[in-house]
């Protein structure tokens, strides 16, 4: 099984309480989990990811145990083995393009050099079309070209699996629908399995072997809160 999921984690007090109670088992290469904002979809893909630690339950990928309560199994994020594009991107402002995809090559090096090389990196930065762009920071580049950082970032690691957090809702509407055919065709490309979290039907009308509504910290029934065509 590729995806074996069942996740519990209370946020919160009061007022404020959020129960995370999640669980799912899936084979498809491309997952989307969908729902409103507030549901509960990032703090699932970060239980996956291991930035975030359940309560209870457990996280498995390709029938390996990435975490489980009862067994006190708790890999670390970075020997999981699992790519993570966050919404914003989190590029570092401080590194240029070049330095913020070394980063992600080996995460103990805290600070790349600007002139970080390997073949690795520069598989990447030319993938991508970043190679005339990796001398600059962030602040220097559009939404798409940021994105496209991320996305070499997370995948100059060579992960088994990419978790993407709504990767084009900080993007321009113009931007949107061409990203998206990017994204699939190097997904296509590379056989890479994904979960996708997004709010947008489009996103799931692109990218959906599988999908699963979230609501309320939930899975919802199998015809409930999914999109219309």
């Amino acid at each position: 099984m590729r995806w074996d999921v069942a996740v519990l984690k209370v946020m919160g007090a009061g007022a404020q309480r959020f129960e995370l109670d999640v669980a799912f088992r899936s084979d498809a290469t491309r997952l989307v989990l969908f729902g409103p904002s507030g549901a509960g979809k990032t703090l699932t893909l970060k239980a996956i990811a291991g930035l975030l630690r359940p309560d209870a339950g457990h996280v498995r990928m390709n029938d390996e145990t990435l975490f489980d309560a009862t067994t006190a199994i708790d890999l670390p994020a970075r020997r999981r083995g699992v790519g993570y594009l966050f919404q914003e991107y989190a590029l570092f402002p401080h590194l240029d393009v070049r330095q913020n995809i070394a980063f992600g090559h080996d995460k103990g090096w805290r600070n790349p050099r600007h002139d970080a090389a390997g073949g690795a990196v520069d598989r990447w930065l030319d993938a991508l079309g970043l190679r005339e762009l990796a001398a600059r920071y962030p602040d220097a580049l559009s939404g798409g070209q940021r994105q496209r950082v991320a996305i070499a970032r997370a995948l100059v690691a060579e992960p088994r699996a990419l978790l993407l957090d709504e990767p084009f809702a900080a993007l321009d509407t113009p931007l949107r629908s061409r990203l998206r055919a990017d994204l699939s065709a190097l997904q296509a490309e590379l056989s890479l399995p994904i979960v996708l979290i997004t709010h947008d039907p489009s996103d799931v009308d692109t990218f959906a072997d599988e999908v699963l509504a979230i609501d309320a910290g939930r899975v919802a029934p199998a015809s409930a809160s999914l999109p219309r065509a």
